[in-house]
């Protein structure tokens, strides 16, 4: 009889991981490959899932995309780009920090660097703090990536820090959304980080098709 997967503990281990040197169920080699186990180049179920997604993963991403475009839909081409920058600042820190930020503290980071742009709107100079260490580090990334843009921008400095509100605005939103309507039972809560973390990797890398993965990638 097959030991259970060591990664769920809810189906039969029957897929050996080169990665991890050991069996796991097959849904969680095809939901946590690249993610969270570091598939080698040469795995062969890596090999067929570029060339043949499981229907399991493009559900995922299908039900992934339904969650965050209506939520990303209405902004500029610059309100994207910068919700994507500073989503991508998130992940780069998330996946350094200790301890590990969750989706509260995403929310948090992004609505009081938002807070401090729209304050100085109003020629009022106040930084607002978060409640939280992990989510003050955050905010900390996301004002550093934000300056170094402004930076560069010149004479369209004040409307970049109006479009970088917006952008953080709608990231606390989806932040604070995610847990409710994508929850991710293995990372509670964590759901929009898990979400972001998938959507930002191309669903296969060797396709010419844009995939929805890719159209998030800067």
């Amino acid at each position: 009889m097959r030991a259970p997967c060591p990664l769920c503990s809810a189906r039969k281990a029957k897929r050996l991981c080169p990665a991890l040197g050991h069996e796991i169920c097959p849904v969680c080699c095809a939901t946590k490959r690249l993610t969270q186990i570091r598939c080698p180049s040469d795995c062969s179920y890596l090999s067929a899932s570029r060339a043949h997604p499981a229907a399991i993963v493009q559900r995922q991403r299908d039900r992934d995309m339904r969650f965050l475009l209506p939520r990303i839909a209405d902004l500029s081409e610059p309100q994207y780009r910068l919700f994507m920058l500073f989503q991508a600042v998130v992940l780069q820190h998330t996946g350094q920090a200790t301890p590990v930020p969750h989706d509260a503290d995403v929310a948090e980071a992004a609505a009081s660097v938002a807070a401090t742009l729209e304050t100085a709107r109003k020629g009022i100079i106040y930084e607002h703090r978060t409640a939280s260490i992990p989510a003050q580090r955050l905010a900390s990334e996301i004002s550093k990536a934000l300056n170094e843009v402004a930076g560069r921008a010149g004479a369209e400095a004040a409307r970049l820090e109006r479009d970088a509100a917006a952008a953080l605005r709608r990231l606390e939103r989806t932040a604070r959304d995610a847990r409710a309507e994508v929850p991710d039972p293995e990372r509670e809560e964590s759901s929009w980080l898990a979400l972001a973390d998938r959507l930002m990797k191309p669903a296969s890398p060797d396709s010419s098709d844009q995939t929805a993965g890719s159209k998030l990638v800067l």
